[in-house]
């Protein structure tokens, strides 16, 4: 089938987080060619921890349903020191949350359900299996990418108004611009295995150090849909990478753990793979009308599940800026601020992921000689047990972020501050629960609590003058007349006294808050993203 000879946006990668970022897009009505190599979804398990930030993100483009049905939630973890218990730890969550902390789920999976929502909008999002990116030339107006089509090297031609690199830590298109991953590899190697095996033990994180069954070695557990146990295993420095992903070699080792634990079901191997961990990123994620997400643009370890996660926030940051610009509501300057955020999240997640690593596959004597004697201290002392608290994947603040606006409520606490992810809060309208992270990956929010009737009627006016934009701003009222903060989670959360007024972003950041803010401070605020919303000179300076 020939391709377009233009589209607005081509991505080159249809992973995870390539066919979210399609789909996300396609929910903001901007048309996208996807091309990925595969001719299907992956194979194996890959990523299989979704984050609850991740989950929300699915879940605007709808792709969060199937999601939460099949795959299996957990709340915290368990860790051993050889057989005997050294941790239990458990995330943040309550009866009333929206998502669990985290779900194990088959990356395969998380791809069809992206694509599934792709599908919801087929005018504005098609995907091109058996199709890479074989060379581009970018200019000050968009980018002329050769795609090979088919396994005798016969290519076509696209213009493409933008061009997101999605396609991975190999990345055709890095390389093709002649950029590199910058950072560090860790020679620790784990070997990834799935097997199925019917099991009822409950759906946790599970960690042995030196476990009886692999001694040395460091074994991680996960359950996930379909009976199967993901098994990661830390092989020796001196053993051969490729002996060590041999079935003769794997089974033995995982039948050992297996009689150890007391799982005595019948199993079979269904995939194996080996991995060690990098910490490496580009330095900035736009070059011109190239952009860059996930695995592309940053390797993140897999402890503490930052890779895939990461990569989800990437798609959920890019998006909306993305479609703002292409909508004409936002300056490509804009895309910067993707850049800047997201970089920023990134050497973040690098610096949790190298001490989880350090922990993990100490990189050397010292590093092991500090992890024995933590291990041996956890046994009896409760105190030292956070050493070993893998640091699951949480959203970043974006401290810096151009975006942000001086805050104007910063009585109201650190928690909702310019910069940081909105916590979500169950409110109810009327009879109806609502959650408030059900309001993003669309416009922008006004949170405002207990507003004052001049305060609302001029909220009211602001939303009217936005009505004419491809995504208006929507109000949300809490308190006499709006929602109801029943079970005090805004408050908790938020700080939330009266008259205070939140701005929220799409992507579920703050970007201002004030007590009691006037219409002018409102309007300049918002006006760089809705150009139907006129600032007076004088006070545009306010916000």
């Amino acid at each position: 089938m020939p391709l377009p000879s233009h589209v607005p946006v081509l991505i080159a990668g249809g992973g995870p987080v390539g066919l979210t970022l399609a789909a996300l897009l396609a929910e903001y009505g901007i048309a996208s060619l996807t091309v990925e190599a595969d001719d299907d979804y992956c194979t194996g398990s890959r990523a299989i921890c979704i984050s609850r930030r991740s989950q929300e993100i699915l879940g605007w483009a709808g792709a969060d349903q199937p999601l939460t049905a099949t795959g299996l939630p957990w709340t915290g973890g368990r860790s051993y020191y050889r057989d005997r218990e050294v941790l239990h730890f458990e995330m943040p969550h309550d009866p009333l949350q929206r998502y669990a902390p985290m779900v194990n789920i088959q990356q395969y999976s998380i791809e069809e359900y992206a694509h599934q929502a792709m599908q919801r909008h087929p005018e504005r999002a098609a995907l091109q299996w058996s199709a890479r990116v074989a060379g581009l030339r970018a200019d000050a107006d968009g980018v002329t990418v050769e795609v090979e089509v088919d396994a005798g090297g016969q290519r076509q031609t696209v213009r493409a108004d933008w061009l997101i690199a999605c396609d991975g830590g190999r990345s055709t298109v890095r390389d093709a611009m002649g950029l590199k991953l910058e950072g560090m590899q860790y020679e620790g190697r784990y070997v990834i295995v799935d097997i199925e095996q019917a099991s009822t033990r409950p759906v946790e994180r599970l960690a042995w150090f030196d476990p009886p069954s692999n001694p040395g070695s460091t074994l991680l557990m996960h359950r996930q849909p379909g009976n199967v146990w993901r098994v990661d295993y830390q092989i020796r420095d001196d053993e051969d990478a490729d002996e060590a992903v041999k079935p003769e070699n794997v089974l033995p080792r995982v039948q050992s753990h297996l009689d150890m634990i007391g799982e005595t079901a019948p199993w079979k191997p269904l995939w194996i793979s080996i991995y060690n961990a990098k910490c490496l990123t580009l330095d900035q994620y736009r070059h011109g009308r190239v952009l860059f997400a996930g695995d592309a643009g940053h390797l993140v370890p897999i402890f503490g599940v930052r890779g895939l996660n990461s990569g989800l926030d990437d798609a959920g940051n890019l998006a909306w800026k993305l479609a703002w610009v292409l909508k004409g509501q936002a300056p490509a300057s804009l895309l910067d601020s993707y850049s800047t955020e997201r970089v920023h999240a990134t050497r973040q997640n690098l610096a949790y992921g190298a001490k989880s690593t350090e922990f993990m596959a100490p990189p050397d004597f010292g590093f092991r000689l500090m992890r024995e004697a933590a291990l041996r201290l956890a046994l009896a002392d409760d105190t030292v047990r956070s050493l070993i608290n893998p640091r699951q994947s949480a959203p970043i603040s974006y401290d810096t972020s151009p975006l942000n606006l001086a805050d104007g409520a910063p009585q109201a606490g650190p928690g909702a501050a310019p910069g940081q992810p909105a916590p979500d809060a169950w409110l109810q309208d009327g009879d109806a629960p609502r959650y408030l992270s059900a309001c993003f990956g669309k416009g922008f929010v006004a949170l405002a609590v207990s507003p004052t009737a001049a305060l609302a009627a001029d909220l009211d006016t602001l939303a009217a003058s936005t009505q004419g934009a491809p995504h208006p701003l929507r109000i949300v009222r809490v308190g006499a007349g709006g929602w109801d903060d029943a079970h005090g989670q805004l408050q908790q959360r938020y700080g939330a006294a009266d008259g205070l007024v939140y701005l929220l972003r799409p992507d579920g950041y703050v970007l201002g808050r004030w007590n009691t803010p006037d219409a002018a401070r409102l309007r300049a605020a918002l006006a760089p993203y809705y150009p139907s919303i006129t600032v007076s000179a004088h006070k545009e300076g306010q916000a």
